[in-house]
């Protein structure tokens, strides 16, 4: 069946690349924006644009297929049968509105719920991250290598601010401990963006309480096959059905991450 997932890559990589020339036309244009759940989870009229022409295009070239996307253009799905598109059309809409830069176009392909295609592309840089299942990570078409451990006194890891504080999700002072001992911290306001950089060893490690399935299924796919792993905080598999809190990391940083400073 390898012919049908270079038929279905094609596709997506010729999608992925318009969407993202639809996006860089949007800088010269009014932004319709509108706020969400709460005032910092936003959405503009491009985020809907671009989910909406991915929606129509894998129904009118694999109408089988099902889409599962952020902006209300996806299906209703109760289970992960068949072949699932998950997309995030932005994911980093803040840094889209308020910087032009530092977000990206995020797709997973599944098939009854096992990850066979991962795309995390960033639009202004035109860095294109992908994977297929047992074939390994590439970054803009060329072999990366599989991700090594390294300690936690060397390691850079990606975690937003919010989760270095007290907050009413998770106890923070593990975190804080984790931030201290590690080399540095980074936060670039793009779940998808981080996941890539972590697949890539740009990072090594993302810690996140609170994410939904578009914003780490195509990072997931990529970090799975550069040998990195990806659970949820208490080591356990991530459900793309819902939120869930997300640790990914390099072999080996993820169970020192898990063992030392989350499983307290």
């Amino acid at each position: 069946m390898a012919g049908k997932w270079e038929e279905i890559d094609q596709y997506a990589r010729q999608w992925i690349k318009e969407a993202g020339r639809r996006i860089r036309a949007s800088f010269a244009e009014q932004l319709t924006v509108e706020a969400k759940e709460n005032r910092n989870d936003l959405v503009t009229n491009v985020d809907r644009g671009i989910e909406q022409f991915f929606a129509e295009h894998i129904r009118r070239q694999f109408p089988g297929h099902h889409v599962l996307g952020e902006e209300g253009f996806g299906d209703e799905l109760a289970a992960l049968d068949g072949i699932v598109w998950v997309i995030d059309p932005i994911d980093g809409t803040m840094n889209f509105i308020h910087q032009q830069r530092h977000f990206a176009v995020s797709v997973g392909i599944f098939e009854d719920g096992d990850g066979q295609l991962g795309y995390v592309y960033d639009v202004v840089f035109d860095e294109l991250y992908s994977a297929q299942k047992g074939r390994g990570l590439f970054f803009n078409g060329k072999p990366l290598d599989r991700l090594q451990p390294v300690p936690i006194a060397e390691s850079i890891i990606a975690v937003n601010a919010t989760w270095l504080m007290e907050n009413r999700r998770i106890d923070h002072r593990p975190l804080v401990r984790l931030a201290k001992e590690a080399r540095g911290t980074r936060s670039y306001g793009s779940a998808a963006l981080e996941l890539a950089y972590v697949a890539a060893g740009r990072l090594d490690a993302y810690i996140s309480p609170r994410l939904s399935p578009w914003d780490f299924a195509g990072g997931m796919i990529l970090i799975e096959e550069a040998g990195g792993v990806v659970t949820n905080l208490d080591g356990e598999p991530l459900d793309l059905l819902s939120r869930n809190s997300v640790l990914a990391a390099k072999p080996g940083v993820h169970e020192e991450i898990l063992q030392r400073y989350l499983q307290q």
